[in-house]
C-alpha cells in the first residue's frame, strides 16, 4: 500500500519541527514519522517519540539490512534516516505520514514517492534571524552554531527544488500556509 506523504524540510534553526507539531495538531489525518539518529537524546527529548536513538553501529547494521527507506549522514558522524517501518505503520492506520527531516532526506523522499508526496521547504527571512534563532534556542555551542549557520547557506539553493517554499517569518502565517498547502494535497 502507498499512502501520501507530508515532507517539512529547513535548515536547522528554521522552524520546522515547531510547523510540523501544529499541523499535528489541526486534526489533519497525520502521523510523524519518528526517525531513526545516532546522536545523543537533547533534555526533554525521548527516545520512540522525537527519536529512535540508536548507536552508529546499530545504524549501518540497518543500512546494510535496507531497512531504511533514506538515511544521511548530516553531520559527521551523525547519521538521520527513515525507517520502513514507520512508513507502512503509519499507512495500515491509514494516515498521511508527515516527516520533519533535513534537506537531503526530504529530497531523497521526494524522489522516492514522487506525486504522493508534497515537500515543503521552510525558509528562514534571512540568515541573521537564522543565527539569532539557534543562539536564542540554546541548544549549541557557538561552534556547533557555526556548523549549522554554513550547513543552512548550502542547503538555501535547494528550495528551488522542493514543491512549496514558505518563508517563517511569522509563525502563525506559515503555519496557516502550510496548513492550506497540505488540506488541498490530502484532498486531491
Amino acid at each position: 500500500m502507498v499512502g501520501k506523504l507530508i515532507i517539512i524540510s529547513a535548515p536547522s534553526g528554521s522552524g520546522k519541527t515547531t510547523i510540523v507539531h501544529h499541523l499535528l495538531n489541526r486534526g489533519l489525518p497525520l502521523e510523524f514519522s519518528v526517525s531513526a539518529c545516532t546522536r545523543e537524546p537533547r533534555e526533554g527529548e525521548t527516545d520512540g517519540v522525537d527519536y529512535y536513538y540508536i548507536t552508529a553501529e546499530e545504524f549501518k547494521k540497518k543500512i546494510k539490512n535496507k531497512e531504511f527507506v533514506e538515511w544521511e549522514e548530516v553531520y559527521p558522524g551523525k547519521f538521520y534516516g527513515t525507517l520502513k517501518r514507520e512508513i507502512e505503520r503509519i499507512w495500515k492506520d491509514k494516515k498521511s505520514v508527515i516527516f520533519d527531516v533535513d534537506i537531503a532526506g526530504g529530497l531523497n523522499l521526494k524522489k522516492l514517492f514522487g506525486n504522493n508526496a508534497l515537500a515543503i521547504f521552510i525558509m528562514p527571512p534571512s540568515m541573521e534571524v537564522l543565527e539569532e534563532r539557534l543562539k536564542k534556542r540554546g541548544k549549541d555551542a557557538e561552534k556547533e552554531i557555526r556548523t549549522r549557520l554554513n550547513k543552512a547557506r548550502k542547503e538555501l539553493v535547494f528550495a528551488r527544488d522542493f514543491d512549496i517554499v514558505l518563508v517563517n517569518d511569522d509563525l502563525d502565517k506559515a503555519v496557516d500556509e502550510a496548513f492550506e498547502a497540505v488540506t488541498l494535497f490530502l484532498e486531491k
